[in-house]
């Protein structure tokens, strides 16, 4: 789709403006040579199929075998253009928080500088909305894809107003608990649960249908945000990518901080503020200090439960979704249960 485009606006000299999106997909190296890097985890645009699925792909109802998946190309517009969503949110990202890394190579701003970066994502943002109205190819009606052009909409603005909180967070010491709640349900879960939307509004007009799915989304975001918070800090050396306590020594502020400024005894919070507060770097001994104090207010173990909460939220969801009669429907529930249970397995 990226080289279609390029051809019809521009040909070769827009080569390397497309080839820089490539670069951040993981399709080429620096140089524009074809490689394999990693792509990400592609789980919205998986999410958005699934609930296509579960609510029965437009017709499938009935069918005893599932082996012709011509169905999936009314949904792939949409997964595709999810998934160019949340990739042009990252590289903003990177510029906005400075990372020179992602999936284990240069951010696209380290390598093109950043205004092309700048430039390149919004260009992945106008295609990510151009790859939509693929669904009017593929037999979804005009009324349907202006609503799900509605829901993109609604999910980019949701997730910039998550961005501008983080950002605006980095320099405040009063956030709390719920404002970071509120926080991580727009910049991470928005899209996770417009995604699950999407799919279910492709799938079928039954709205209960179609809400429950999102709500599945919703929870399915926030828990896979506070796993990631719980393992900043207490990732073994088994999870990939990983550093014990890597969230402490970069001062993230993140669900376990939080929570452990509102429980903290006085000599506790006074500790925790002046090491967060402190201009130089935090040493091994003053981790140690935090992780103590994690302890004392029982951090892990809040963090842990909330997850829990959040994942029986979103196997509620699931378990509300009005049944198909469909074996691609079934293994589609079955397949979100699963997603759920691998982000479950943080809370033991």
């Amino acid at each position: 789709m990226l080289s279609a485009v390029a051809t019809a606006s521009g040909g070769a000299a827009l080569d390397a403006y497309y080839g820089q999106m490539q670069y951040h997909l993981g399709w080429v190296d620096a140089q524009l040579a074809p490689t394999r890097s990693n792509p990400g985890k592609l789980l919205r645009p998986t999410l958005l199929l699934l609930a296509y699925e579960a609510v029965g792909a437009w017709g499938l109802a009935g069918m005893a075998e599932e082996e012709d998946t011509g169905y999936l190309q009314r949904a792939m517009p949409a997964a595709v253009s999810v998934e160019l969503t949340h990739n042009f949110s990252l590289i903003h990202d990177d510029i906005e928080d400075g990372d020179t890394e992602r999936r284990h190579r240069p951010t696209m701003w380290k390598v093109w500088g950043i205004p092309q970066a700048i430039n390149t994502g919004d260009g992945m943002f106008g295609l990510a909305r151009y790859a939509l109205w693929g669904v009017l190819e593929h037999d979804v009606e005009g009324d349907i894809a202006a609503r799900l052009g509605v829901v993109l909409d609604q999910t980019v603005l949701e997730i910039a107003e998550g961005q501008y909180l983080d950002i605006s967070f980095e320099q405040r010491q009063d956030i709390s608990v719920s404002m970071y709640i509120d926080m991580i349900g727009r910049k991470t879960a928005a899209l996770m649960r417009g995604s699950a939307k999407m799919g279910a509004m492709i799938g079928t007009r039954d709205a209960n249908a179609i809400q429950r799915l999102a709500s599945f989304g919703q929870a399915i975001g926030i828990a896979f945000q506070v796993r990631d918070d719980l393992l900043g800090v207490w990732a073994t050396s088994a999870e990939l990518g990983k550093t014990q306590a890597g969230d402490v020594y970069r001062r993230k502020k993140s669900l376990p901080i939080l929570h452990a400024l509102e429980h903290a005894n006085p000599h506790d919070l006074q500790a925790l503020q002046a090491i967060y507060q402190q201009e130089g770097p935090i040493t091994s001994a003053q981790v140690e200090q935090v992780l103590d104090i994690f302890t004392r207010t029982q951090t892990q173990a809040y963090c842990r439960n909330f997850l829990q909460q959040q994942c029986d939220a979103a196997y509620e969801a699931l378990n509300n979704v009005p049944q198909v009669t469909s074996p691609v429907s079934a293994r589609a529930i079955n397949d979100m249960k699963t997603m759920v249970q691998y982000i479950e397995a943080a809370t033991h």
